[in-house]
């Protein structure tokens, strides 16, 4: 799977599944923008490259909830670059608690972080590739999708918005060998896992729904990504890949 010499923008790069799945990227000879808003995990993130392929990686520290500034920070770091092959929009917020505390504000700030900032993200680079007659947008979704889940209720219907914008720019896009793919990782261990007031449990309950009887880990997700960022991948497009060790089935 080829994606040598393609420049990703990856929002949430730093966090989660981002870091691994980063360094896997610029392992494989692919050049990162890793947007992301925490410092501590921005180094940790610039600690995990090796230094012989640090020039691989650009940072861009940037609160996704402004998207005016967002959108400013894309542009200037677009000219930077060249432009952006693929464009993963992974970022998220999830707050938890029962769904009639949740104000239409509160709502509203979970859609700007984890949908609206992905808009801007591909309006920024949709125009490069139309140019070259080439893309790869993957949306990162969720298995909270699918239900069996309470108190997330914004987060969830973020995942869906996120999925349904796929399968749109998908149709949309494809004339122009752009292809839009969502990738719908399972319950995997990641800093998410400590709303659950009990872990131990938590984990029973994933290995109890999935086919595959391990916790996920971050290469199978960063194959995943590498596949469909990649020439391989052409034909396919408006599809939503789970990773999720057999926990939904289609």
């Amino acid at each position: 799977m080829s994606i040598a010499g393609h420049t990703i923008l990856y929002t949430g790069a730093a966090g989660g599944l981002g870091l691994d799945t980063t360094v896997g990227f610029i392992e494989r000879g692919a050049n990162v923008v890793a947007v992301d808003n925490n410092p501590d995990k921005i180094a940790a993130l610039r600690d995990a490259v090796p230094a012989d392929q640090q020039e691989r990686l650009i940072v861009l520290e940037c609160d996704l909830s402004d998207l005016d500034g967002f959108r400013a920070d894309l542009e200037g770091t677009l000219k930077r670059v060249g432009g952006f092959d693929v464009v993963i929009n992974n970022a998220a917020i999830y707050p938890s608690k029962p769904f009639e505390e949740y104000t239409i504000a509160e709502h509203q700030a979970v859609q700007r972080v984890n949908v609206d900032a992905g808009i801007v993200a591909v309006q920024v680079a949709l125009p490069g590739m139309r140019r070259r007659r080439w893309g790869r947008i993957i949306n990162i979704a969720s298995v909270t999708f699918y239900g069996g889940w309470e108190k997330l209720s914004p987060y969830v219907a973020s995942k869906g918005a996120l999925i349904g914008l796929a399968r749109t720019w998908a149709r949309e896009f494809g004339k122009y060998g752009i292809t839009v793919n969502a990738v719908s990782p399972g319950a995997f261990p990641t800093d998410a896992e400590k709303i659950h007031p009990d872990p131990e449990g938590y984990t029973r309950f994933v290995l109890d729904h999935q086919a595959v009887k391990r916790r996920g880990h971050a290469g199978d997700i960063a194959a995943a990504l590498a596949f469909l960022a990649s020439d391989e991948a052409g034909f396919i497009t408006g599809q939503t890949l789970n990773v999720d060790g057999g926990w939904v089935m289609h």
